[in-house]
């Protein structure tokens, strides 16, 4: 993306790009303005010296729009503090007609930004903060002002540019906030760099995937970051996608049409299309094509499955951006124990929700007794080789049920630790 910067002098331009510069490494290439570094360079008047300033430009354009072609390659965001249309628009309010001859000539062949940010404040508030730099720059009154930004009004009316205004009269830090929000710019702490982009939790219907998810949700970042590599935290659950296929099955029944997935049981539902249970992979992959994981962010991707290969199924259908970037915790409780916290967790009154739900019994005999994961997985920890992708996991003995931070702490932090060690050595 590249960006301009415009605005009346002396309303903080320089000094906030230069902020930008500072806090977003990676992210961001800063340009100073044009006119003013070609003036500088070559000791020239921006008001006396009209005929030489014009031809060093020139001279400086073809430089500057190539360096800017190369950060865009590179996938910088750009932002140039002011622009041609700016020293085009001081040169109309001082007459300067050969600069606009030329300035029209070559306006088709400059490379515009995407889209121009203004710092917009009464005129006044202009000169005076001119007037208290206390530097070198002369006071530009305010009818050369006054016409320079009718003129640019216009220019970017008659283009059709998207200009976004920000009011430069108000706190720095609003000023500042709006452009980085305008810029998408985030910021990325050091230890950033150190979470699981994606974190794939499996394990038995009432295994402790969600309490886990829980007591990580209740910690802060920080420490989050720093003792279980978590960062950011969002969840893709499959069984929201899944209660939804229920939800659409009980509409079709109260049109007189057959459930297509699905059969009642009791206040509950079972999973008959056993073809669903792949479909919601697939679901989870348009979720995260749609939004993927971001820098310093955790994705984690919560799913049960049984029978002789629903593991080994569900895992080659991922997303070659899960598996390339992820890593798998699997909670292993048994088969008697899902039972027992399955039921005990149901609330009628929120079947379906995340933390209250409950497997019917029969889907728990049916689909829940046998569980492929440790065909899969021989040890407990390690790497499986899915779809050519080296994929590190680790296996947690979730028995018996954590109930205090000190209970979810001492499993986890140390299985988290491992994971990360095998995830960074991949």
């Amino acid at each position: 993306m590249y960006v301009a910067v415009e605005g009346l002098p002396a309303l903080g331009k320089s000094e906030i790009l230069a902020l930008l510069r500072h806090y977003f490494p990676g992210q961001i290439m800063v340009l100073s303005e044009l006119v003013k570094d070609v003036a500088e360079k070559e000791n020239l008047d921006l008001f006396r010296d009209r005929h030489r300033l014009t031809k060093a430009l020139l001279e400086a354009l073809l430089e500057r729009q190539s360096l800017i072609r190369r950060a865009l390659s590179q996938g910088l965001t750009v932002v140039e503090e002011s622009h041609l249309g700016v020293h085009a628009a001081y040169s109309a309010a001082l007459d300067d007609q050969d600069f606009l001859a030329l300035f029209h000539a070559l306006e088709e062949k400059i490379l515009w930004p995407e889209f121009f940010v203004r710092l917009e404040a009464p005129l006044e508030v202009s000169v005076l903060r001119q007037e208290t730099r206390g530097d070198h720059h002369d006071v530009i009154p305010k009818e050369i002002l006054s016409r320079m930004a009718g003129w640019l009004s216009a220019w970017h009316a008659r283009r059709g540019d998207r200009v976004e205004v920000i009011h430069a009269d108000q706190s720095p830090e609003n000023v500042v906030s709006a452009l980085i929000e305008l810029l998408g710019l985030r910021y990325n702490p050091y230890l950033e760099a150190r979470v699981f982009p994606y974190l794939l939790l499996l394990g038995r219907p009432a295994s402790g995937k969600s309490e886990l998810i829980q007591f990580l949700k209740q910690m802060p970042l920080f420490e989050r970051v720093f003792a279980y590599h978590i960062g950011a935290l969002r969840v893709v659950d499959d069984f929201v996608f899944l209660w939804q296929k229920f939800l659409e099955d009980d509409l079709w029944e109260k049109l007189g049409r057959e459930r297509l997935h699905s059969r009642r049981t009791r206040e509950n539902y079972a999973v008959e299309d056993q073809g669903l249970w792949n479909f919601l992979i697939l679901r989870v992959n348009q979720e995260i094509a749609a939004s993927p994981s971001r820098l310093g962010e955790t994705v984690i991707i919560e799913f049960s499955r049984g029978g002789s290969s629903a593991y080994h199924e569900a895992l080659s259908l991922l997303a070659p951006t899960v598996l390339e970037q992820g890593a798998i915790l699997y909670l292993h409780v048994s088969y008697e124990e899902s039972v027992r916290r399955n039921f005990a967790r149901y609330d009628r009154n929120q079947r379906g929700g995340i933390l209250t739900h409950s497997v019917p019994e029969e889907e728990m005999l049916k689909t829940y007794r046998t569980d492929d994961w440790f065909s899969l997985a021989s040890s407990d920890s390690g790497y499986l080789d899915i779809r050519g992708f080296r994929v590190p996991y680790v296996t947690v003995n979730n028995e018996p049920e954590p109930k205090s931070f000190a209970d979810f702490s001492r499993r986890f932090k140390p299985a988290l630790e491992e994971l990360y060690q095998l995830w960074k050595n991949r």
